[in-house]
């Protein structure tokens, strides 16, 4: 009979920003691969240790421990030029790529036109733009789904004749939406074509045969989500989202998993919650509490720098993440964030604009009150802690309740941003 192995999913369960890359450093000791499934450059994945500070885009969280396989898959969109940055940034530092990282062909690729049309579409909403990074991720899945897509597998002999003809049509239509701002175009373009000469050196794979081949071998594959459950372009807020599945069964269209393949699925959520851009945001604080959490917490982009707007944790928008992705396990980061606060909130429903009281996520959050309920802080510094026993019994009490209210186990609790002040729970 033959061996089998394992795909577990690891996924953001609020608007992004959850700690992923932390989680996927801690967990891959345990794996045999690690891929990327879904999203683009606007993921900033951070890992800190043994003083030094990464930020991934598109490279998967793996790519630091020796001997994994580490695969972009099918469902990533890539930009030539901000991938050689990063790759060539990770190789200065000694961590040897080529033989760490195989591509999917069928991964979609940003073009320097794409990022003009990212800026034409938002100016032309005006006030209702949806804050996108302007990095051409929303106009790259476009023209995917449009079947007018450039992919990796394109790379090959005739590749800048299909590159001009793809330009050739972005171009007329940015003259359509009368944008004008060229500056810059051809040296971007330069440096995205050397972008291109650079992914040549990588290995270009069909990562769906090489997917389940490694799975029929018995090895074990940690799949890695970018951005965040809230930010699904089916089941986020719509349309503040992101352009892909961010959910668990992106996985399985972003690298040719079958769903019966997927066993554990670890949800990660901070012990508060964060969110980068437009769009709605029931717990947000826009008070010196707000302000507090922002501060402690860093929280500001790892990509773009930009200041993230903060409220208290939301069990509302938690519990519909759960179920949609089918969370087996919770792992909750910057609980240190809150040592110093005398009260924490969490919400636990919200009340309609017609005045309902609900528990169950609406089709739309603009104009919800959320309902919350009160915990005594824990007013200890937990950052040195080593083992749960350490836990001050406010703390205990507040992890109580989300398990409950979430009704699924917490199963590591994060103290800190270095891979070592990382609590797994017995």
């Amino acid at each position: 009979m033959e061996t089998k192995g394992k795909v577990d999913v690891l996924l953001g369960l609020q608007w992004g920003d959850e700690g992923k890359g932390k989680v996927v450093d801690v967990l891959t000791p345990d794996y045999d691969v690690v891929a990327r499934f879904q999203g683009g450059p606007n993921a900033g994945h951070t890992l800190e240790f043994e003083n030094q500070k990464y930020v991934l885009r598109s490279i998967p969280s793996g790519i630091f421990q020796g001997g994994k396989v580490n695969i972009i898959g099918n469902g990533v969109v890539l930009a030539p030029d901000l991938f050689m940055s990063e790759a060539q940034e990770l190789e200065k530092s000694g961590h040897p790529l080529k033989d760490r990282l195989h591509i999917s062909k069928k991964a979609h690729l940003i073009m320097p036109t794409h990022r003009l049309l990212d800026r034409a579409y938002e100016a032309a909403k005006g006030k209702d733009k949806v804050g996108t990074t302007g990095k051409g991720i929303g106009p790259a899945y476009t023209d995917k789904v449009s079947r007018n897509g450039l992919r990796v597998g394109d790379i090959s002999d005739n590749f800048e004749e299909k590159y001009e003809a793809h330009k050739k049509r972005h171009l007329s239509m940015l003259e359509s939406l009368g944008w004008n701002e060229f500056d810059g175009l051809a040296e971007a373009e330069r440096k995205w074509m050397e972008g291109v000469a650079y992914m040549r050196l990588f290995h270009f794979v069909d990562s769906e045969h090489e997917v389940n081949n490694l799975l029929r071998s018995g090895k074990s594959v940690l799949c890695e989500g970018a951005q965040g459950t809230m930010l699904d372009v089916d089941f986020g807020s719509y349309p503040f989202v992101t352009s892909s599945n961010t959910i668990c069964a992106g996985a399985c269209t972003g690298l040719g998993i079958g769903p019966n393949k997927v066993g554990e699925v670890y949800g990660i959520m901070k012990a508060y919650c964060t969110r980068v851009g437009s769009g709605p945001f029931p717990t947000e604080l826009f008070d010196e509490t707000g302000k507090k959490i922002r501060d402690l917490g860093h929280e500001y982009g790892a990509v773009t720098g930009r200041e993230r707007r903060c409220g208290w944790i939301d069990l509302v928008q938690l519990k519909y993440s759960v179920m949609v992705n089918g969370v087996t396990k919770l792992i909750m980061m910057k609980s240190d964030v809150l040592d110093d606060f005398d009260t924490i909130k969490a919400c636990v429903g919200y009340r309609l604009s017609n005045g309902e009281e609900t528990t169950d996520f609406p089709y739309e959050i603009d104009h919800v009150t959320p309902i919350y309920k009160e915990f005594k802080g824990w007013k200890t510094d937990m950052s040195h802690f080593t083992a749960e026993e350490q836990f001050p019994e406010n703390f205990r009490t507040y992890v109580q309740f989300l398990e409950t209210y979430l009704e699924i186990p917490i199963k590591i609790i994060s103290i800190g941003p270095d891979r070592a002040q990382t609590i797994i729970r017995k």
